[in-house]
C-alpha cells in the first residue's frame, strides 16, 4: 500500500512539473500595460472596382490592455482590462473636400458625446487559453458601441499551437483553423460553418439565386508569447448567378499594432472572475462576444401610402413590359415588408381597378404575416366577379421565393371553403402542389400542413369521377414533384382518356431521370408501342420524349427507332426529327442512338426519308457566360394538316442547376371535319378542342381553353378576330435574397438582392377555311430588373452600394400552316426583337447630419434582335409560304 501511495505521489509530481514546463496559452505579465494602435476599415465596392471607387470609412484608436486578474488555480484563465481612446473617423480613400462627408467634423460630432464616452469607457474580457469567453461592459451602452468593443476583442482570439476548433467572436460561432509557428499564428475561419442569430432567406432556384464567396484570415505576429501585431482581412463577394458581374464586395480590415509596453496597474485579488469584475465596476454586465442585432429605425422615410402614390402610375397594365414596372414593384415590396396589416388594407381599398392586379402581385410577393393576412381579408373567394384578382394572388403564391407553411395552410382553407369560380378552384389546388414542392425542397416535407396537402393530392385523382377534377389533381402533382406520386402518374399514363395520359406523362418528364425506374419506362413503352390499346399521337409522342430523356436502355432506343416507318405519317416525321435533334444537340441519349443506327436495319433510306411537316428542334439562345439558355420547338400535326400539338420550351442552366423558365403548349383536336378530312387512328371520336397551357419559372399554371365542342368552335370561328388571348400577365418576384452579415469588426452589413419580372404572355389561333390556312402565335413581352443592395448602418454613419441591371425584351413564336395541298406547308418563326440592356452602380455615404455623398454610373448597350435558327427544311417551307402568300 505504501508503495502504491509513493507511486501516485511521484506521478502527480511529474504531471505538475510537465504542466509548469509547457504553457498551454498566451499570458500577460502583471503590472504591465500594452498599448496598441487599432484600426478598422470597411469598404463596399464591385469585386473588380478600384480602391478609389470604394464606399467606406476607417476608424482608428489607441487600445490599452492590461492584466486585471489571473486565476490562481489556472494561470491561463485571465481577466483583461481594455480601454479604447484617441478615436478618429475618416474616409477610407482620399476624397476631395466636396465629396468628403467627414470634412470639418470631429469624432465627438460624428458619434455624439454619449457614444464617444461609452466607447472610451474601459471594459473587461475573460481571456482563457487565448480565447475571449466573455465580455463585460455597461449594459445600457448603445448597441453600436458594444459591437465595436466586441470587434476589438475579436482581435485577441489566438492559440499557440496548430489545430481546428469551433469558437465564437463578433461574427458568430465558426470552425477556425490555426497554423502556428514560432513567431506567427494564422487564424482562418471556415465561413460556410459560421452560425449566428441572424435569419434570412433566399430564392429556391439556384439559377435565379445569389452566390456568396467569403474569406476571413487573421495573421498574428508574436513577441514574448503575446501579440506584437495582428492583421485581419474579411471579404464577402455576393453575385447574381444569372449575371455574375452584378455583384458586390464587402471588405473589412482590422489591424492591431503594439506601440509600447509600459508599467501598468497590478492585478486585483480574488478567487473567481465574476467577483473580481464586480469589484472593478459594479455596473459591468456580461454581454456576450457575438454582435447584437440592431433595431432598424427609419427617420423621415415615406409611408406605404406615399410610396404607392409615387409609383402607381408605373404599375398600370400598359407599362408591364417596361423596366419601370418591375423596378417600382421591387420598391413597393420593400415597403410592404415593413408595413402593418392596416396600412396594407388601406392601400388595397384605395387603389384603381387597373392597377389593383399589380398591387395584389406585390402584396402577395411580400410574403410577410401582415401582407398575407391583409390580402386574405381583402379577397372574397366566394364571389366569381373577383376571379382575376384571386388568380393573380394564387399565381404570386406559386412563384413565392420562400413560402411558409401558413401560406400553404391559407390555400388549404380556401380549397375547403366556398369558391365562386371553378377555374379558381382548379388554380388553388394546382398552386398548392407548387408550394408543397418548394417547402419540401427546403426541408419542410414533414410539416403538418404539407403532410395533409400531400395526402389530399395523392388521393385526389382516384377520389372523383369528374374529368376536370382529375386533371386538376394531376396538374397539382405535376407541380409537387413528389417521388411518391410517380407510381400514380405511371398508372394514369395508361389511361383511356387522352388528357389524363398527356398530363401524367409530361409530369413524369419533369422528374429527375434517376427517379424514373425501369417499371415506369416499361409503362411508357407500352403506351408508345400501343401494346394494350390505341393512344392519341400526342400521348405517344410525349411517352417517347420521356423514354429518350430518362436514361433508356439500348433495346428501348432500338425499338423506338424500329417503330419509325410504321407510325402515322406525321408521327413518323416527328420521331425522325426528334432523333436527329438528339444527335445534333448531343443530348444524353445520343450515344445510344448512334450505336443503334450502326444497324442498317434501322438506319436506312426507307426509314429516314419519310415525308411530313412535324418537327422537333433545339437550339441555344445564349451560350457561354454565366447562364446557358436553350430553346426547343416541337410541332406535331394530324394527317390532315391541322396542328395537333405545339410546344415551345425555354430552359436556363447555371452551375449545374436547371430552370424551366417557360413552356407554352398549344393543343388542338377534332378539327378534321372542318376540311372533310379523315382523323388519324385512335382520334376518330375526339371532341373539337383547342387550348393553351403555360409553365412559367418551374410552375405549371391552369390551362386556358380557346374553344371546346363543335358549337363553341363554330361560334368562335365566325367571331374570331385573331386577337391574342392573354395567358399570363403580371409581376413576378424572381430573385429574393436577404441576409445580415455580422463582421468580425463588430459592424453589420445588410444584403438584399431582388429581381422582378413584368410579363405579358398571350397566344392566339387563326383559322381560315377560305384560304385553307391556320396560324398560331405565342407572344412573350417582358421586362426584367435585378437590384442588389449592400448597406452598413452603424448608427452614427450609414453607407450603401447598389448594383443593378435591367432589360426589356419581346419573343414571338408564329406557326403558319397552309393545308390546301399535301404535304402541306408549315412555316415556324421565332423572333427576338432588339432590346436595351442597362447596368448601373451607385454609392452613398451619409452621416447623421450634413450632406450625403452620392455617386452613380450607368452603362447601356443594345442587344440586336434575331430570328432563331430552325432546321433547313423549315427555312425552305417558309420561303414557299411567303411566296404563295405574296
Amino acid at each position: 500500500m505504501q508503495q502504491l501511495v509513493a507511486l501516485l505521489l511521484c506521478l502527480t509530481a511529474f504531471l505538475n512539473a510537465s504542466s509548469e514546463g509547457v504553457s498551454a496559452g498566451p499570458r500577460l505579465d502583471d503590472g504591465r500595460l500594452y498599448r496598441f494602435r487599432y484600426g478598422v476599415e470597411l469598404g463596399l465596392n464591385r469585386p473588380k472596382g478600384t480602391a478609389k471607387g470604394s464606399s467606406g470609412f476607417q476608424l482608428s484608436s489607441d487600445v490599452d490592455i492590461s492584466l486585471a486578474w489571473r486565476n490562481p488555480e489556472n494561470q491561463d484563465d485571465q481577466l483583461l482590462r481594455v480601454q479604447i481612446s484617441n478615436v478618429q473617423i475618416q474616409n477610407a480613400a482620399q476624397r476631395s473636400r466636396k465629396n468628403n462627408i467627414f470634412h470639418g467634423t470631429t469624432t465627438e460630432s460624428i458619434l455624439g458625446r454619449e457614444k464617444l464616452e461609452a466607447l472610451q469607457r474601459p471594459f473587461v474580457l475573460l481571456w482563457r487559453m487565448g480565447k475571449v469567453r466573455s465580455l463585460y461592459t455597461h449594459k445600457a451602452e448603445p448597441m453600436t458601441v458594444k459591437n465595436l468593443k466586441r470587434g476589438a476583442a475579436s482581435m485577441l482570439m489566438m492559440q499557440l499551437n496548430s489545430g481546428k476548433m469551433i469558437e465564437a467572436d463578433a461574427s458568430g460561432k465558426c470552425l477556425v483553423e490555426y497554423k502556428a509557428t514560432k513567431d506567427q499564428v494564422v487564424r482562418t475561419k471556415r465561413m460556410d460553418s459560421c452560425k449566428n442569430q441572424e435569419t434570412g432567406f433566399t430564392t429556391h432556384s439556384q439559377v435565379l439565386g445569389v452566390s456568396e464567396k467569403s474569406t476571413s484570415v487573421t495573421v498574428i505576429t508574436l513577441q514574448d508569447g503575446f501579440i506584437k501585431s495582428a492583421v485581419a482581412e474579411e471579404t464577402h463577394v455576393l453575385s447574381i448567378n444569372a449575371h455574375q458581374t452584378t455583384a458586390a464586395k464587402i471588405l473589412s480590415r482590422q489591424s492591431l499594432s503594439l506601440l509600447e509596453v509600459a508599467s501598468g496597474p497590478v492585478e486585483a485579488a480574488g478567487k473567481d472572475a465574476v467577483s473580481v469584475v464586480k469589484s472593478l465596476d459594479p455596473k459591468f454586465f456580461s454581454v456576450g462576444v457575438i454582435s447584437e442585432k440592431g433595431k432598424s429605425q427609419c427617420k423621415g422615410c415615406p409611408s406605404l401610402m406615399d410610396t404607392w402614390k409615387a409609383i402607381r402610375g408605373q404599375l398600370e397594365p400598359k407599362s408591364l413590359s417596361k423596366s419601370s414596372a418591375p423596378r417600382s414593384f421591387l420598391t413597393l415590396i420593400q415597403q410592404l415588408r415593413t408595413a402593418s396589416k392596416a396600412e396594407i388594407l388601406k392601400v388595397l381599398r384605395n387603389c384603381s381597378k387597373t392597377a389593383l392586379p399589380q398591387l395584389v402581385d406585390a402584396v402577395t410577393s411580400a410574403q410577410t404575416a401582415s401582407s398575407l393576412s391583409a390580402i386574405l381579408e381583402f379577397l372574397d373567394f366566394s364571389k366569381e366577379d373577383g376571379m382575376m384578382l384571386q388568380e393573380r394572388f394564387l399565381y404570386a403564391c406559386g412563384f413565392a421565393s420562400h413560402p411558409t407553411e401558413s401560406m400553404l395552410q391559407a390555400l388549404l382553407d380556401i380549397s375547403k371553403g366556398k369558391i365562386g369560380s371553378n377555374d379558381i378552384k382548379e388554380s388553388v389546388v394546382i398552386i398548392m402542389g407548387a408550394l408543397v414542392h418548394k417547402l419540401c425542397r427546403k426541408g419542410g416535407c414533414d410539416l403538418p400542413t404539407v403532410i395533409t396537402v400531400k395526402e389530399q393530392l395523392l388521393a385526389g385523382p382516384d377520389s372523383t369521377q369528374d374529368e376536370a377534377e382529375v386533371q386538376m389533381y394531376l396538374l397539382a402533382l405535376k407541380n409537387s414533384l413528389l417521388p411518391e406520386a410517380i407510381p400514380l402518374l405511371a398508372r394514369y399514363a395508361e389511361s383511356e382518356t387522352g388528357a389524363f395520359s398527356t398530363i401524367a406523362i409530361t409530369a413524369l418528364q419533369r422528374y429527375d431521370p434517376l427517379l424514373i425506374t425501369r417499371e415506369v419506362r416499361q409503362t411508357l413503352n407500352r403506351v408508345y408501342h400501343q401494346n394494350r390499346r390505341v393512344y392519341e399521337k400526342n400521348v405517344r409522342a410525349a411517352a417517347a420524349d420521356v423514354i429518350l430523356s430518362s436514361d433508356p436502355s439500348y433495346m428501348e432506343v432500338r425499338n423506338l427507332l424500329l417503330s419509325i416507318g410504321h407510325l402515322p405519317h406525321e408521327m413518323n416525321k416527328y420521331m425522325l426529327s426528334k432523333v436527329q435533334d438528339i444527335l445534333r444537340f448531343e443530348m444524353p441519349a445520343s450515344k445510344l442512338v448512334q450505336k443503334a443506327m450502326e444497324d442498317m436495319m434501322i438506319h436506312n433510306y426507307d426509314r429516314f426519308s419519310k415525308l411530313g411537316s412535324s418537327s422537333a428542334y433545339s437550339g441555344f439562345m445564349t451560350r457561354g457566360g454565366d447562364v446557358v439558355s436553350t430553346y426547343s420547338l416541337d410541332i406535331l400535326y394530324s394527317g390532315s394538316g391541322i396542328l395537333r400539338r405545339s410546344i415551345m420550351n425555354i430552359f436556363g442552366q447555371s452551375n449545374g442547376a436547371l430552370l424551366h423558365g417557360l413552356q407554352v403548349a398549344i393543343e388542338a383536336q377534332g378539327l378534321e371535319s372542318l376540311i372533310a378530312a379523315t382523323p388519324d387512328e385512335g382520334e376518330e371520336d375526339l371532341e373539337s378542342f383547342a387550348g393553351m397551357s403555360a409553365l412559367l419559372m418551374d410552375v405549371q399554371l391552369r390551362p386556358v381553353t380557346f374553344f371546346k365542342g363543335y358549337s363553341d368552335l363554330m361560334s368562335k370561328m365566325f367571331s374570331m378576330s385573331g386577337d391574342p388571348i392573354n395567358v399570363v400577365r403580371g409581376l413576378i418576384l424572381l430573385t429574393d435574397h436577404s441576409q445580415v452579415i455580422p463582421l468580425q469588426s463588430g459592424l453589420r452589413a445588410a444584403v438584399e438582392f431582388q429581381g422582378g419580372l413584368g410579363i405579358d404572355i398571350s397566344g392566339g389561333m387563326e383559322f381560315s377555311l377560305w384560304y385553307r390556312e391556320s396560324k398560331t402565335s405565342v407572344n412573350n413581352r417582358g421586362a426584367l430588373v435585378v437590384v442588389g443592395n449592400v448597406t452598413v448602418d452603424a448608427d452614427f454613419l450609414s453607407m450603401g452600394l447598389e448594383v443593378s441591371f435591367d432589360m426589356e425584351a419581346a419573343l414571338d413564336f408564329i406557326t403558319t400552316v397552309q393545308f390546301s395541298n399535301y404535304p402541306f406547308l408549315v412555316c415556324m418563326q421565332m423572333d427576338k426583337t432588339t432590346f436595351p440592356f442597362r447596368e448601373s452602380v451607385s454609392k452613398v455615404e451619409k452621416l447623421a447630419s450634413g450632406e450625403p455623398f452620392t455617386w452613380q454610373r450607368t452603362r447601356e448597350q443594345l442587344v440586336p434582335g434575331s430570328e432563331f435558327p430552325l432546321h433547313q427544311e423549315n427555312s425552305n417551307m417558309c420561303k414557299k409560304v411567303f411566296d404563295s402568300s405574296w
